[in-house]
């Protein structure tokens, strides 16, 4: 644990300056034509002040935001393929619709206080987010529409070589009619999550917390739920479940909502 700290530490001191200043970020937004995307791809944006601006679905992609300040931001339909997220402050921004895809928001900062709001988290309702990684307490987000093929919520950071292990929180997301074809889970906080009409083909939901969460249409073909806490879930109108893997080594899959009560 004293490792990672120190390395993350480290990262952060000796992160090199910002290629432009919030400044002149501001300035570029203002005077961008209506209907034009601001360009700032590949741009090295570290730890700049950029809190309540409208970004105008600037393309963003590859760049650098790795401890930027985007509270309030309106990052809606905005490029950010590619992009590093990592500890950027994103208190109720705004990524709707936005391209995360590949991107990496490893421990952002979403809440004010130490209790989660789910009136602060941000939003990603029809982003665009496969293979991104995750690593966030992201209590009641809005996923609706979003696609999350192949996406990983907690991974080891290649950059410092250290394993992340804090526990993913997603308790209370909506995710339905998401896609999350072989997205990974594993060990994930799900609590009272909505998966109504998703796409979870394949997914890793092993060891998973999925008290209370609602299955209702969503596609569970191949999904693995091996050791995922099924307390009180409603697994009674899934799709696919005949091949769901796991389910006898599932925990309290006798307290899941199988089949509805005539």
């Amino acid at each position: 644990m004293c490792f990672a700290v120190c390395c993350l530490v480290a990262a952060a001191s000796t992160t090199e300056a910002a290629d432009l200043t919030a400044r002149q970020v501001t300035e570029l937004l203002y005077k961008a034509p209506f209907g034009s995307k601001p360009e700032l791809s590949g741009q090295d944006l570290n730890g700049l002040d950029l809190a309540g601006l409208d970004f105008k679905g600037a393309r963003l992609s590859g760049s650098n935001l790795y401890g930027t300040d985007l509270s309030g931001a309106n990052l809606a339909g905005a490029d950010l393929k590619g992009a590093r997220l990592d500890r950027a402050t994103l208190i109720k921004a705004e990524l709707s619709s936005a391209n995360l895809e590949g991107a990496t928001l490893l421990r952002p900062n979403t809440n004010t206080s130490f209790t989660s709001d789910p009136r602060e988290v941000p939003r990603f309702a029809g982003a665009r987010m496969a293979g991104a990684k995750i690593v966030a307490r992201l209590d009641g987000a809005d996923f609706r529409w979003a696609d999350l093929t192949g996406a990983v919520f907690g991974t080891a950071d290649e950059r410092l070589e250290v394993l992340l292990t804090s526990q993913v929180l997603l308790n209370g997301c909506d995710f339905s009619e998401a896609t999350l074809r072989g997205a990974i889970l594993l060990g994930a906080s799900l609590r009272f999550a909505r998966f109504i009409d998703a796409d979870l083909t394949g997914a890793d939901l092993r060891g998973t917390d999925l008290t209370r969460a609602d299955f209702t249409g969503a596609d569970l073909t191949g999904a693995d739920i091996t050791g995922a806490n099924l307390d009180e879930a409603d697994l009674s109108g899934a799709r696919g479940f005949a091949k769901v893997k796991g389910l006898a080594q599932a925990l309290n899959a006798d307290r899941a909502v199988l089949a509805r009560a005539p």
